[in-house]
């Protein structure tokens, strides 16, 4: 049998800065108790950005995890899908182990952790042996049984991350990164920049505050200079 080659032809162009932006902000995941659900999600440690009730026939309740840019909303009137039917929704972390302890912590059931020796291929107990990103995973579901997928994630794939970030966005991070680093420079040892900016950065997008990011920009720093 020949091989079966497949063109490039019609795949989606790089976007280029001209392009209008395009971010998802909000999952709608249907439930059928929306106080049980929302006593889960406020239980998982997760941020509670709203909860709307409109008379009888509307209530809108949003949820956001912790470092992360989209959302999460559920309630009455939002949508007609049925109630568990939703899966697959992943959920980004550094550490695997760490994340399924705190989640097992907070009461959730979770999986063990297993690995994927590649796309397709069959779930292996256990991390990915190497802790290879986008190897290893964990599940869980909430009380109607939408799924949801810890995938351990340290090096992205190019086009993602801080890429992705607009400018306005970045102009910020990178002032706030600045003032908190003049703070910390008179009193810390000798460096450039360029790696407390670095771990502030990445800190912040992971959901720290500043002071917790500064924080561990510094140590990260201490680790640097005592390497």
């Amino acid at each position: 049998m020949s091989s079966t080659l497949i063109s490039n032809e019609h795949a989606t162009p790089t976007p280029t800065a001209g392009m209008v932006d395009m971010k998802l902000e909000v999952v709608v995941i249907p439930v059928s108790d929306v106080d049980r659900a929302k006593r889960f999600y406020g239980d998982l440690g997760w941020r509670l950005d709203a909860d709307f009730v409109v008379g009888s026939e509307f209530r809108g309740i949003q949820f956001t995890p912790p470092g992360s840019p989209c959302s999460i909303q559920f309630g009455t009137g939002l949508t007609s899908t049925v109630p568990g039917s939703s899966g697959g929704l992943y959920l980004i972390v550094s550490d695997i182990e760490a994340a399924r302890a705190e989640l097992v912590g907070r009461g959730v059931d979770v999986s063990t952790v297993f690995h994927r020796a590649g796309p397709g291929q069959p779930p292996v107990n256990g991390p990915d042996p190497e802790r290879r990103s986008y190897a290893s995973f964990a599940t869980f579901s909430d009380p109607d049984g939408n799924g949801w997928l810890l995938q351990e994630i340290n090096t992205r794939l190019p086009g993602r991350g801080l890429s992705s970030m607009d400018v306005a966005t970045l102009t910020e991070l990178l002032r706030d990164a600045e003032e908190r680093h003049g703070k910390y420079e008179p009193t810390a040892p000798k460096h450039h920049w360029s790696g407390w900016y670095a771990a502030y950065i990445v800190a912040r997008q992971r959901g720290r505050t500043a002071e917790e990011a500064a924080k561990d920009a510094a140590l990260h720093m201490k680790d640097q200079v005592s390497a």
